[in-house]
Protein backbone atom coordinates (compact mmCIF):
# COMPACT_ATOMS: atom_id res chain seq x y z
CA UNK A 1 0.00 0.00 0.00
CA UNK A 2 1.53 3.77 -0.89
CA UNK A 3 1.47 6.72 0.81
CA UNK A 4 -1.52 7.59 -1.18
CA UNK A 5 -3.26 4.85 -0.76
CA UNK A 6 -3.01 5.13 3.11
CA UNK A 7 -3.85 8.89 2.64
CA UNK A 8 -6.92 8.46 1.03
CA UNK A 9 -8.22 5.40 3.31
CA UNK A 10 -7.42 7.67 6.16
CA UNK A 11 -9.82 10.72 4.36
CA UNK A 12 -12.47 7.63 3.86
CA UNK A 13 -12.19 6.75 7.56
CA UNK A 14 -12.29 10.20 9.32
CA UNK A 15 -13.98 12.90 6.81
CA UNK A 16 -17.69 14.19 7.07
CA UNK A 17 -19.68 12.34 4.11
CA UNK A 18 -21.97 14.09 1.63
CA UNK A 19 -25.09 12.88 3.38
CA UNK A 20 -23.83 13.61 7.06
CA UNK A 21 -22.84 17.20 5.91
CA UNK A 22 -25.96 17.64 4.56
CA UNK A 23 -27.63 16.37 8.12
CA UNK A 24 -25.94 18.60 9.51
CA UNK A 25 -27.78 21.57 11.36
CA UNK A 26 -25.11 24.09 10.44
CA UNK A 27 -24.87 23.75 6.67
CA UNK A 28 -28.43 22.66 6.33
CA UNK A 29 -29.74 26.30 4.97
CA UNK A 30 -26.82 26.69 2.53
CA UNK A 31 -26.49 23.04 2.30
CA UNK A 32 -27.62 22.62 -1.62
CA UNK A 33 -25.40 25.38 -2.75
CA UNK A 34 -22.35 24.43 -0.74
CA UNK A 35 -22.83 20.74 -1.95
CA UNK A 36 -23.25 21.11 -5.51
CA UNK A 37 -21.00 18.38 -6.92
CA UNK A 38 -19.85 20.94 -9.52
CA UNK A 39 -17.59 22.30 -6.71
CA UNK A 40 -16.04 19.46 -5.38
CA UNK A 41 -15.26 17.70 -9.04
CA UNK A 42 -11.76 18.21 -10.11
CA UNK A 43 -12.12 19.54 -13.97
CA UNK A 44 -9.50 21.30 -15.98
CA UNK A 45 -11.49 24.53 -15.14
CA UNK A 46 -12.49 24.29 -11.26
CA UNK A 47 -8.82 23.63 -9.92
CA UNK A 48 -7.11 26.49 -11.70
CA UNK A 49 -9.96 28.33 -10.59
CA UNK A 50 -9.63 27.12 -6.74
CA UNK A 51 -5.59 27.67 -6.89
CA UNK A 52 -6.41 31.44 -7.99
CA UNK A 53 -9.16 32.09 -5.45
CA UNK A 54 -6.84 30.15 -2.59
CA UNK A 55 -4.37 32.64 -3.31
CA UNK A 56 -6.23 35.37 -2.89
CA UNK A 57 -8.18 34.38 0.24
CA UNK A 58 -4.76 33.06 1.90
CA UNK A 59 -2.63 36.53 0.94
CA UNK A 60 -5.17 38.99 1.59
CA UNK A 61 -6.96 37.80 4.55
CA UNK A 62 -5.15 36.55 8.07
CA UNK A 63 -7.71 35.10 9.53
CA UNK A 64 -10.46 32.83 8.67
CA UNK A 65 -8.60 31.89 5.30
CA UNK A 66 -10.17 28.74 4.57
CA UNK A 67 -13.72 29.52 5.02
CA UNK A 68 -12.88 32.90 3.12
CA UNK A 69 -11.81 30.62 -0.09
CA UNK A 70 -14.53 28.06 -0.03
CA UNK A 71 -16.95 31.07 0.44
CA UNK A 72 -15.61 32.78 -2.66
CA UNK A 73 -15.52 29.54 -4.34
CA UNK A 74 -18.95 28.99 -4.35
CA UNK A 75 -20.04 32.39 -6.92
CA UNK A 76 -16.96 31.40 -9.12
CA UNK A 77 -17.62 27.70 -9.54
CA UNK A 78 -14.55 27.03 -8.43
CA UNK A 79 -12.90 23.59 -6.81
CA UNK A 80 -13.65 24.15 -2.72
CA UNK A 81 -10.83 21.53 -1.50
CA UNK A 82 -8.05 23.05 -4.01
CA UNK A 83 -9.30 26.63 -2.66
CA UNK A 84 -8.99 25.57 0.66
CA UNK A 85 -6.10 23.44 0.71
CA UNK A 86 -4.01 26.57 -1.23
CA UNK A 87 -4.53 28.88 1.53
CA UNK A 88 -1.82 27.08 3.67
CA UNK A 89 0.89 29.25 0.64
CA UNK A 90 0.96 31.29 4.00
CA UNK A 91 1.67 30.15 7.23
CA UNK A 92 4.28 31.26 9.98
CA UNK A 93 7.03 30.55 7.80
CA UNK A 94 6.10 32.49 4.94
CA UNK A 95 4.00 35.51 6.28
CA UNK A 96 6.93 37.30 7.59
CA UNK A 97 8.77 37.07 4.12
CA UNK A 98 5.59 37.77 2.50
CA UNK A 99 4.68 40.68 4.29
CA UNK A 100 8.36 42.22 3.77
CA UNK A 101 8.42 41.53 0.01
CA UNK A 102 4.84 43.38 -0.16
CA UNK A 103 6.35 46.28 1.96
CA UNK A 104 9.37 46.27 -0.40
CA UNK A 105 7.11 46.40 -3.20
CA UNK A 106 4.85 49.10 -2.38
CA UNK A 107 7.20 51.48 -1.26
CA UNK A 108 9.15 50.87 -4.68
CA UNK A 109 5.57 51.72 -6.70
CA UNK A 110 4.96 54.12 -4.13
CA UNK A 111 8.70 55.83 -4.02
CA UNK A 112 8.24 55.80 -0.36
CA UNK A 113 10.61 56.03 2.50
CA UNK A 114 8.86 55.47 5.31
CA UNK A 115 10.26 52.93 7.56
CA UNK A 116 10.04 49.99 8.38
CA UNK A 117 11.82 49.04 11.25
CA UNK A 118 10.06 47.61 14.14
CA UNK A 119 10.12 50.53 17.19
CA UNK A 120 11.49 49.58 20.63
CA UNK A 121 8.45 48.16 22.77
CA UNK A 122 7.93 51.50 24.38
CA UNK A 123 7.25 53.45 21.83
CA UNK A 124 5.38 50.84 19.39
CA UNK A 125 2.81 50.75 22.27
CA UNK A 126 2.19 54.72 20.87
CA UNK A 127 3.56 54.47 17.75
CA UNK A 128 2.14 51.76 15.90
CA UNK A 129 -0.68 54.31 14.43
CA UNK A 130 1.78 56.62 12.99
CA UNK A 131 3.94 53.71 12.01
CA UNK A 132 0.94 52.12 10.16
CA UNK A 133 0.05 55.72 8.27
CA UNK A 134 2.96 56.12 7.13
CA UNK A 135 3.66 52.00 5.92
CA UNK A 136 0.20 51.04 5.56
CA UNK A 137 0.07 52.35 2.25
CA UNK A 138 2.91 50.68 0.90
CA UNK A 139 2.59 47.41 2.47
CA UNK A 140 -1.59 47.56 1.47
CA UNK A 141 -0.73 48.05 -2.25
CA UNK A 142 2.32 45.66 -2.23
CA UNK A 143 0.02 43.08 -0.63
CA UNK A 144 -2.14 43.70 -3.70
CA UNK A 145 0.50 43.44 -6.60
CA UNK A 146 1.77 39.73 -4.84
CA UNK A 147 -1.73 38.73 -4.74
CA UNK A 148 -2.78 39.40 -8.49
CA UNK A 149 0.61 38.10 -9.46
CA UNK A 150 0.87 35.15 -7.30
CA UNK A 151 -3.62 34.37 -8.45
CA UNK A 152 -2.36 34.51 -12.53
CA UNK A 153 0.71 32.73 -11.79
CA UNK A 154 -1.25 29.98 -9.78
CA UNK A 155 -3.79 29.89 -12.66
CA UNK A 156 -1.64 29.05 -15.33
CA UNK A 157 0.56 26.83 -13.48
CA UNK A 158 -2.15 24.79 -12.56
CA UNK A 159 -4.32 25.32 -16.18
CA UNK A 160 -0.56 24.18 -17.65
CA UNK A 161 -0.11 21.43 -15.10
CA UNK A 162 -3.49 19.71 -15.61
CA UNK A 163 -2.86 19.92 -19.37
CA UNK A 164 0.66 18.54 -19.58
CA UNK A 165 -1.15 15.30 -17.30
CA UNK A 166 -4.19 15.16 -19.51
CA UNK A 167 -1.36 14.50 -22.24
CA UNK A 168 0.57 12.52 -20.71
CA UNK A 169 -2.68 10.23 -19.70
CA UNK A 170 -3.63 10.29 -23.68
CA UNK A 171 0.31 9.27 -24.69
CA UNK A 172 0.00 6.46 -22.26
CA UNK A 173 -2.90 5.61 -23.41
CA UNK A 174 -1.62 5.54 -27.45
CA UNK A 175 1.28 3.52 -27.13
CA UNK A 176 -0.38 0.81 -24.72
CA UNK A 177 -2.75 0.05 -27.66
Amino acid sequence: MTAWDKMAAWSRRNLPTREAMERSRMLRPVAHRVLAPELWRFTRRSVPRGVALGMVAGILFPVGQIAIAALIALPFRANVPVAALVTFITNPLTTPFILFAAYQIGAWLLRSNAAAVAQPVAEAATGWLQWLRDAGPNLILGLLVITVVSALVGYGAAALGWRLWIARKWKTRHERD
